[in-house]
């Protein structure tokens, strides 16, 4: 029950969104800031195998509200960024909006600015920022702020004026730093720097701005932290046994998406494919799914490859090819959409000479 009601929360918004989501470079594998670890990927690491537990509603009110609004900002924890800033950060993302790169996606991030108990880490005046780059990068450079003594995330949007600069990085080639182990979700390198933050008490927020340096790409993360450990934190979580998660190893797509018509389902759904990048021997394509007149509670997508096309990895759905003919059926948490809403599942895929669109069929459970 809890999972119906969360897809179809999860669907409204998505269909409210889906206008601006169509225009939209989804996320790929990219990075974040693990430690202290950033207002999505904190969600996502706590709950991200548990997301239908009621108990985050009150134990993780601020990741429970987050979830609510659209569960994908979650599920693509390493895709929040913004291009063609050209190094104004500034213009390109508005006060009041720092935590979700200035609503990039449209509204898929846009929770993250909502003032309110974000689970804190706690640190002291001198402690280390650990950022994963998931899908080598490298940085032009990173700028790590701390928000000025006297802001209050629990009732305050984060603003440029409420930030102090802290350290500036050089410049990171791609590849640069350090392999983790035990967690095969942070396939990347890690690179720690640390920092200073003297004459502060209490809850902040560590804004990291990450300038990658393959092209004009620009993360934005906020990281709730708790100097001295004075304040109460949310309930701690229940301890759960990590599952492998979906996760976006090769480089990322920097072309502008181009989608398809709706194929016609032959249930009450339709998919609609979407190449949203390419590179040299690789591409990544999204499909949307959308049920037709009546609510369902399952679907299938299948399509044929004319030209080799093999998937490598996906996300959103699981994904199984025999030969070129490819099947993807939904997963525990997006297979139930209300009538005339949308979700949507993405892959990474190879391909050696031109990659045509296929033509799609999707089936539903209702």
């Amino acid at each position: 029950m809890v999972l119906r009601i969360l897809a179809v929360a999860a669907s409204a918004v998505v269909l409210l969104a889906a206008a601006l989501a169509i225009s939209q470079q989804t996320a790929d594998a990219h990075g974040s800031t693990i430690n202290p670890a950033s207002r999505n990927y904190g969600c996502w690491k706590r709950w991200g195998n548990d997301f239908q537990n009621p108990a985050m509603a009150t134990q993780d009110p601020m990741c429970w509200q987050a979830w609510q609004a659209d569960p994908s900002a979650m599920w693509n924890w390493n895709g929040l960024y913004r291009e063609g800033v050209n190094g104004n950060h500034q213009a390109a993302v508005p006060s009041g909006q720092l935590c979700s790169a200035g609503e990039t996606g449209g509204i898929r991030y846009a929770a993250l600015d909502n003032p309110g108990n974000w689970q804190a880490t706690n640190v002291g005046s001198s402690f280390n920022v650990t950022v994963h780059d998931q899908a080598l990068h490298g940085a032009d450079y990173f700028r790590i702020y701390v928000t000025r003594q006297g802001f209050n995330p629990l009732t305050q949007r984060l603003g440029w004026g409420d930030l102090e600069l802290v350290r500036e990085t050089g410049r990171y080639a791609p590849g640069e730093g350090t392999r983790e182990t035990g967690d095969s979700v942070l396939n990347g390198v890690s690179i720690t720097m640390p920092v200073s933050a003297p004459g502060r008490s209490g809850r902040h927020i560590v804004f990291v701005i990450w300038k990658a340096s393959h092209a004009d790409q620009n993360y934005y993360w906020c990281s709730d932290v708790n100097f001295g450990g004075s304040n109460p934190q949310p309930t701690a979580t229940p301890t759960r046994t990590p599952t492998p998660t979906p996760t976006r190893t090769t480089p990322p797509p920097t072309t502008t998406p181009t989608r398809t018509p709706p194929a016609g389902g032959t249930g009450s759904c339709t998919a609609a494919y979407a190449v949203t990048g390419t590179w040299s021997g690789g591409f990544q394509a999204d499909v949307r799914v959308t049920a037709g007149s009546a609510a369902i509670r399952g679907w299938t997508v299948t399509w044929t490859f004319a030209n080799g096309q093999q998937v490598s990895n996906s996300w959103g759905a699981t994904v199984t090819s025999s030969g070129s003919a490819v099947t993807a059926r939904n997963t525990d948490y997006n297979g139930s959409l209300a009538a005339g809403a949308s979700t949507t599942f993405g892959f990474l895929g190879s391909q050696t000479g031109s990659n045509p669109v296929p033509t799609l069929s999707c089936t539903a459970t209702t």
